[in-house]
């Protein structure tokens, strides 16, 4: 079995702005278990979505009795791979993310979408998903709910790094402008399967 997320937060900013955060959130005061980011590749579809990969690095301290499971030399850094399908016509952005490493121990899966709020146009709701599997005997049940209490803590951390951005990005210059509770899940999302090609051109909004 696998534990499964569901929830939504909304950000009082616009889509504009929040897309042009979400490049920009690291590092912040409430990231600092994030050590790397970095964009794998990138391209623009005929269609004009933005489709871009990148690869983050975060620390993973592991609860006592799990480090008795493994040795002392394992990594506790996870590698994380983030796609991410912009449309800025209908202004959304959809975000998969799963980690590349220790999935013996415990794979985290995420969707995001990011969405113009429905009753204020002005602000951006963000639907999130999420899995927590493991495949260690005996103990997955206990993995799994620890994963589970990580990532919602995780989420809080994330919403607060969104909100620290944003109100920093309002008292700059605008840098661009676009044109425009917990259950069961039998598996994991299904990524789109878009294939990785060389980037030859972003969204001239998105700043470096």
């Amino acid at each position: 079995m696998v534990k499964y997320f569901l929830g939504q937060s909304v950000l009082r900013s616009s889509w504009d702005q929040v897309f042009a955060a979400f490049w920009q959130r690291y590092p912040n005061p409430y990231s600092k278990h994030v050590l790397t980011e970095d964009i794998v590749h990138r391209e623009v579809t005929p269609d004009q979505k933005l489709l871009s990969r990148r690869l983050l690095t975060k620390t993973n301290r592991m609860p006592r009795w799990a480090e008795r499971l493994f040795p002392a030399n394992v990594a506790h850094s996870v590698y994380i791979l983030e796609d991410s399908i912009v449309d800025p016509q209908n202004q959304t952005m959809t975000t998969f993310t799963w980690n590349i490493n220790h999935a013996r121990l415990m794979v985290v899966e995420e969707r995001c979408v990011y969405c113009v709020n429905s009753d204020n146009s002005g602000w951006t709701e963000i639907r999130r998903e999420a899995w927590v599997s493991s495949s260690l005997f005996g103990v997955s049940r206990a993995v799994q709910e620890f994963g589970l209490a990580r990532f919602k803590s995780n989420v809080t951390k994330t919403m607060k790094g969104f909100e620290y951005i944003l109100a920093k990005l309002q008292v700059l210059p605008p840098t661009f402008s676009l044109l425009t509770d917990t259950g069961v899940s039998p598996r994991g999302p299904a990524w789109c399967g878009v294939p990785p090609v060389s980037w030859e051109l972003c969204l001239a909004c998105i700043v470096n």
